[in-house]
Parts: structure tokens; C-alpha cells; sequence
């Protein structure tokens, strides 16, 4: 049977363009180091690729909230520490002014609290990048407003902010509210008025008072106290799931890896292969064309 010159040569144009695309295809592989260049690849594979992205990136996210989680517990731990030390010279003074003195060193214990004061207020009153620390979800607005007399002496406080707490999300299962209680804000409230009294019954020398401040003080000292080991259980908590979501994502590192990473050392040598079928393909075709060719003009 005689074959038409033009379909032997239509056959030699395929394969030489499909020789052409496999050498073009694995010079990628190698340049990149990626074996799926196009979804048509392998469709399946990039399928697999396209889900181990998303659940990267959920996991990037996840991680991002648990370091905001984790800094917001940090300053909120460093404020109730530093209020904590202030607790703790009140109710040592508290417990020196509950005895006999006189009224000189009376004088000066009431203005050393006056400082404690301010001191406490503002911290109670700070920030973190532009947000209120102790006010809830409030946190536009310094959550503790001090009333002050014609002196420019605190004599009261009330509580501003509010109730609520921010959620932040660590996994898709599961979130928690870094920020201070309720309970522990209007603690902070409660003892800057005890601050008060305990400064204005130094103030009048009179050691009664200052022995009945002294026993709120101690509560308060006592919620600080407790303030502090939740922010500690929140922060070991946080620190736990991110050890969790690093573990994740170096897994689905290693999944995409395998989905999408071409083994070189193969793709190499396939490579070589398709190079050397590619140049002995266009040897043959012109070889076959240069014939007939010679067999037409005869």
C-alpha cells in the first residue's frame, strides 16, 4: 500500500512537536523545580496542591492570631504585674498605718498613697498599639474616669468600659479571649478607691479606717493575685497551639512538596532523553523529506 507523501509527512510533524513539548515541558520541570506546571499536568495532583495551600494559609492565619493573642496577654500580664507592686507597698503601708503613729509620718504615708494613686490610674489607663488594655471591647476610650478636687487630688473613680471580651480564634475549633476579665477590671476599679480611702484615713492619722481599708486591700491584692495565674494559663495555652500549628504547617510543607517538588535527578535525565529523541527526530525528518524530494523530481 502506497502512503501519500503528505500524511508521512504530517506523522513527522507530530512527533517532532511532541517530542518538541516533552523537552519544553521538562526544561521547566528542572528550571523551576516544580513538576506540575500547568493543572492539565496533572489534574488531580493540583487539586491536592490547591487544598494543602488553602489549609496554609489558614494555618499562616491561625498563627498570626495566636501571636497577637499571645502580645496582648504579655502587656496585660506586665500592667497587673506592675499594679500588683503597687498593691503590695499599699498594704504595707496599710499595715504600718494601722498602728500608732504620729502624725507627721501619717502625713507622709497618705502622700506617698497619693502617688500610688496616680501611679495606678495610670496603668489601669494604658494601651496597646492604640487600644485601651482594661476596658473590654470598649477599648476606644481610657476605661477608668478619675474624679479629682480643687486640688487635683483623685477622690473617685468609676469604671467606663465594659463586660465583654474579644475572641480570638486559634484553630478552627477553638478560640480564647486573651484580654482581662471583667471581674479583673472592675477589681482595678475597686482598688483604686480603696487607694482613696486608704489616703484620706492617713490623711486624718486615723488608724481605725486605715485598719478597715487595710482588709480591702488584702482582697484586692488577692484578685490581682488570681488575675495574674489566668493570664499565665492563657499564655501557656497559646504557646501550646502554636507548637501545634508549626507542626502543621511544616506537614503540609512536606505534603506540597511531594505533590508539586520534581525529582531532579530524574527530570534530568528524561530531560537528556527527550534532547537526544528530539535531535535525532529532525535528523530522520529531513533525511525522510530530502528523499522524497529527490523521488519527485525523478
Amino acid at each position: 500500500m502506497r502512503i501519500a507523501t503528505n500524511a508521512v509527512s504530517e506523522s513527522i510533524v507530530r512527533q517532532i512537536q511532541k517530542l518538541g513539548t516533552q523537552q519544553s515541558k521538562l526544561q521547566q520541570q528542572v528550571a523551576t523545580g516544580q513538576k506540575i506546571i500547568q493543572a492539565e499536568d496533572d489534574p488531580a495532583a493540583m487539586g491536592r496542591v490547591l487544598n494543602i495551600e488553602s489549609e496554609q494559609r489558614q494555618v499562616a492565619q491561625f498563627g498570626r492570631n495566636a501571636n497577637r493573642a499571645l502580645e496582648l496577654s504579655q502587656v496585660s500580664f506586665s500592667g497587673l504585674q506592675q499594679i500588683k507592686k503597687v498593691s503590695d507597698r499599699a498594704t504595707e503601708i496599710g499595715t504600718l498605718g494601722s498602728g500608732t503613729i504620729n502624725a507627721a509620718s501619717a502625713k507622709a504615708y497618705a502622700s506617698e498613697v497619693d502617688q500610688l494613686i496616680e501611679q495606678t490610674a495610670q496603668l489601669a489607663n494604658s494601651k496597646f498599639r492604640q487600644d485601651f488594655l482594661f476596658a473590654g471591647t470598649a477599648v476606644d476610650r481610657a476605661p477608668f474616669a478619675l474624679t479629682r478636687d480643687f486640688a487635683g487630688k483623685v477622690t473617685g473613680v468609676e469604671y467606663e468600659g465594659n463586660a465583654e471580651r474579644t475572641a480570638i480564634a486559634l484553630s478552627p475549633n477553638s478560640s480564647l479571649a486573651p484580654g482581662a476579665s471583667p471581674q479583673t477590671n472592675l477589681g482595678l476599679r475597686d482598688f483604686i478607691r480603696q487607694l482613696v480611702q486608704l489616703r484620706d484615713a492617713l490623711t486624718q492619722n486615723d488608724g481605725t479606717s486605715v485598719s478597715t481599708t487595710q482588709s480591702d486591700l488584702v482582697a484586692s491584692e488577692d484578685l490581682l493575685v488570681s488575675a495574674l495565674a489566668d493570664q499565665g494559663g492563657i499564655q501557656t495555652r497559646i504557646e501550646a497551639s502554636q507548637t501545634q500549628q508549626n507542626t502543621r504547617a511544616d506537614n503540609l510543607e512536606a505534603l506540597l512538596s511531594g505533590e508539586a517538588d520534581a525529582d531532579l535527578p530524574s527530570a534530568i535525565v528524561k530531560l537528556n532523553q527527550a534532547q537526544t529523541a528530539y535531535q535525532a527526530a529532525l535528523q530522520s525528518a529531513a533525511n525522510i523529506m530530502k528523499i522524497s524530494l529527490l523521488d519527485y523530481i525523478r
